[in-house]
């Protein structure tokens, strides 16, 4: 099942403002979504770029993921992110079969998948199966509608969550370092320029 994951932070933020934000907003309603949208982009980059490293996954499988995000509007003072995702199967995280199993790359790590395979056949003649199309495999026992059972398998995955990485880490880390800082010193700047 898809998870889908909220990320907000302008509408917090501009409360504490209070009457001269609204001042601002009604004076110069294009002011403020210009400054919420211009943080909650550069937020995104660091978002995407912490998320790269803290899932081993693609930077372009990142983007991806988050998609483009719900901007700020004259209606609206947020910057939302969303992003959803099952358990992300070892193909999208650099595999590589060995004789002992598979190895890839989750959480940026290298890690060993025992009994893991990504071609047919005996070591050391091994052989691509096309329908797999590069994904590994594990196996999940006999599939008794065949006579004599034969094998069956199943996708392996790899315990990544990009919704759960999204919202913990040096992800959320760098969110929280840029996002709220940054919005808080442009808005107080275009205060002080506009409704002294």
């Amino acid at each position: 099942m898809a998870k889908i994951v909220h990320v907000a932070w302008a509408d917090r933020v501009m409360q504490q403002y209070g009457k001269r934000v609204l001042d601002l907003h009604q004076k110069f309603p294009k002011v403020l979504p210009r400054i919420v949208n211009q943080v909650g982009d550069r937020a995104k980059t660091q978002v995407v770029r912490n998320l790269t490293k803290q899932t081993g996954l693609p930077r372009k499988t990142i983007v991806v993921a988050i998609g483009d995000p719900s901007k700020a509007s004259f209606g609206k003072l947020s910057y939302e992110m969303r992003t959803r995702g099952g358990n992300i199967r070892l193909k999208y995280l650099n595999p590589k079969e060995t004789e002992a199993g598979v190895v890839a790359r989750p959480f940026g790590q290298t890690t060993l998948y025992p009994g893991a395979f990504m071609r047919g056949g005996w070591w050391p003649n091994r052989v691509d199966v096309p329908q797999w199309n590069g994904h590994v495999m594990v196996r999940v026992g006999r599939h008794k509608s065949v006579k004599g059972g034969s094998r069956h398998y199943t996708f392996a995955r790899s315990g990544v969550f990009i919704p759960t990485e999204m919202t913990r880490g040096a992800t959320k880390a760098a969110f929280d370092r840029i996002a709220g800082p940054l919005l808080e010193q442009r808005v107080e700047a275009a205060l002080a320029k506009l409704v002294p």
